[in-house]
């Protein structure tokens, strides 16, 4: 591991360890074994060493979403997903506040990526029939329940101590957004999921129309999924 690495790393135990959410720069120095030049020569400063803990930290989680190969289920697949997410941020707290504070004058390329492998697999649910919604408004909808949930987990654990939280949370988030197989086909908005179904397909497997056309028929299925 090299000494890049090892600071990272440091900060990040060091993080967690704080009472205060805070670390000093010469406490990282200690533990690696090495002297203030060589944080100021590897991060520039303390803000520097956070914002490279924050990328070491995305890096981690979006490596092990890259690396997740789709089962034939989209659903099960966005189950997971939500749960290794849930489970990232109690692995690493410290790391997790920090990737998604509300302090970030703009949102990470990271966080933006994070966003598009989810949009990627509720766009297979729709493929599937699954969804009853837009693709972009389940994904903002999973997306900020999923944090929300997440960050009242590490910010404030003796508040929130339901080990269910997250499952139920998710659960009911998935309810307001997939087709409930369960309910009597008439209960589900029939034409929305269609339409959103053939968007998908559409998307996928292309159009024999033009683009124009195509252009067109996207916006108006669009447009019947916003109103189922």
């Amino acid at each position: 591991m090299d000494t890049r690495t090892q600071m990272l790393e440091a900060a990040e135990k060091l993080l967690n360890a704080s009472p205060d959410r805070d670390i000093a720069t010469r406490a990282v120095c200690e533990a690696v074994g090495v002297g203030a030049p060589v944080l100021y020569r590897l991060f520039g400063d303390k803000n520097g060493l956070l914002s490279a803990v924050v990328d070491y930290g995305f890096e981690r989680y979006l490596a092990a979403k890259r690396a997740a190969e789709g089962s034939p289920d989209p659903v099960a697949d966005l189950r997971n997903g939500w749960d290794t997410h849930t489970a990232f941020a109690l692995e690493h707290p410290a790391v997790y506040r920090l990737m998604y504070s509300p302090s970030f004058k703009e949102v990470p390329a990271a966080a933006r990526e994070a966003m598009r492998l989810l949009r990627q697999v509720l766009e297979r649910c729709a493929a599937a029939g699954k969804l009853r919604t837009t693709v972009e408004s389940a994904a903002q909808a999973i997306m900020s329940a999923n944090i929300g949930v997440a960050l009242n987990l590490v910010s404030q654990p003796r508040v929130y101590t339901d080990p269910g939280l997250s499952t139920r949370v998710r659960d009911a988030v998935f309810d307001s957004v997939l087709v409930d197989e369960e309910r009597a086909p008439a209960a589900e908005p029939a034409v929305a999921t269609a339409a959103l179904q053939l968007s998908a397909l559409l998307r996928d497997a292309g159009s024999p129309l033009g683009g124009p056309e195509t252009a067109l028929l996207r916006h108006w299925l669009e447009r019947l999924a916003e109103q189922g």
